[in-house]
C-alpha cells in the first residue's frame, strides 16, 4: 500500500496541474491509469518460448523407459537432462521444473 501512496504523491502535482487545466475526464484517467500502472521488474526475461515448455511438459508426460532412462519417475535433473538431449533447449536450470 505504501508504494501506491509514494507513487499519487510524487505525482501530485502532474495531478494537480491537470486539474487546474481542466483536462477532459478522459485524459485524467490516462494520467491516473499512468501513476499507478504496473512498473518494470527486476529479473531475468523470459528463457523459453510456448512451443519449448510445451515440449518440456510433454516429455514429462511421457514414461522414463522410452527415453532409456534407468528412473521410474521423472525428476527435475532428468526432465531437463533430457530437454538438453533432445535439442528443445541449450541449457536449462533443473531447478526451475523443481517448482512445479
Amino acid at each position: 500500500m505504501r508504494q501506491w501512496r509514494s507513487r499519487w504523491f510524487e505525482e501530485r502535482e502532474k495531478l494537480s496541474a491537470a486539474e487546474e487545466q481542466q483536462v477532459t475526464e478522459k485524459a485524467l484517467m490516462v494520467l491516473i491509469k499512468g501513476i499507478l500502472s504496473d512498473r518494470p521488474r527486476p529479473g531475468t526475461t523470459k528463457s523459453f518460448t510456448v512451443e519449448q515448455v510445451v515440449q518440456i511438459v510433454a516429455i514429462a508426460c511421457e514414461e522414463c523407459e522410452k527415453s532409456d532412462r534407468p528412473v521410474s519417475h521423472w525428476t527435475p535433473s532428468e526432465l531437463a537432462d533430457e530437454a538438453i538431449k533432445r535439442g528443445i533447449v541449450e541449457k536449462i536450470s533443473p531447478v526451475v521444473w523443481g517448482v512445479f
